[in-house]
C-alpha cells in the first residue's frame, strides 16, 4: 500500500465552500485536489493500492482508499465535491470513530501527529524535502507514506513533529516541482522499481 498524507493549512472544516471558488475561497483547495487525483487517476481507472489522508487545518483527516473509492474523477471539481461531501458529515465522527460518507471516504477528528501515529503503523514515512538524500539511492522502499505540504512550508510545529516521526528524509530529483507532480514521480519511480523495471 502507498500512502500520501497532504497537509492542508487553509483548507476548510466546514463544507461551507464554494466549487467555483476554490484557489481563492477554499484555501486553495484546487492544488490538494490535484494532488489527491495524481495519487489516484491513471489512464483508464484508479489505482486500488493508494490511500491519501488530507489533513484539514490540523484538525480533521479526510481518508481516501482506492480499494473502494467510487465517483472520482480527473477533475478538481469533483474531488473537491468529494471533500465538501465529507466534512458535511464531520458531526458524524466520533472519538476514534470516523464519518464514512461516501465509499473509499473517511473523516476522522484527527490532526496532523495523529495521522502520522496513525500510517506509521503501516510502513516508513518519508518526508519530500529538496535538502533530502536522493530517491535513487533509497534502496527498497516497501510500503511508503510521503508527506507534503500544501502551497505554504511546514509550520514549526509541524517540522518538527515530521522530524519526530519521519524515518527517511528523501528528494525526488534536482527541481522542485509542486506536490502533484511529487506524486507522479513518486509513483513512476516505484511502477519502475526505481526505474530498473519497464
Amino acid at each position: 500500500m502507498r500512502q500520501f498524507v497532504l497537509v492542508g493549512h487553509e483548507v476548510p472544516t466546514d463544507p461551507d465552500f464554494s466549487l467555483d471558488d476554490l484557489a481563492g475561497g477554499a484555501g486553495r483547495l484546487d492544488a490538494l485536489c490535484r494532488s489527491i487525483t495524481a495519487s489516484f487517476v491513471t489512464s483508464h481507472g484508479i489505482r486500488s493500492d493508494v490511500r491519501v489522508h488530507l489533513v484539514a487545518q490540523d484538525e480533521l483527516t479526510i481518508s481516501f482508499d482506492g480499494r473502494e473509492l467510487r465517483r472520482l474523477n480527473p477533475d478538481e471539481r469533483s474531488t473537491a465535491a468529494l471533500v465538501r461531501n465529507a466534512l458535511e458529515h464531520r458531526d458524524e465522527a466520533i472519538g476514534a470513530l470516523p464519518a464514512e460518507p461516501s465509499p473509499g471516504v473517511e473523516l476522522y477528528r484527527r490532526g496532523f501527529e495523529e495521522t502520522l501515529e496513525f500510517v506509521g503503523e503501516d510502513g516508513p514515512i518519508i518526508e519530500l524535502h529538496e535538502d533530502g538524500d536522493p530517491v535513487v539511492d533509497a534502496g527498497d522502499l516497501a510500503d511508503p507514506t510521503f508527506v507534503l505540504s500544501d502551497h505554504r512550508d511546514f509550520t514549526d510545529d509541524e517540522r518538527r513533529t515530521l522530524e519526530a516521526a519521519a524515518d527517511r528524509r528523501l528528494r525526488l530529483g534536482p527541481e522542485l516541482v509542486h506536490a502533484d507532480q511529487a506524486i507522479t514521480i513518486a509513483h513512476h519511480f516505484l511502477d519502475t522499481n526505481g526505474y530498473e523495471r519497464w
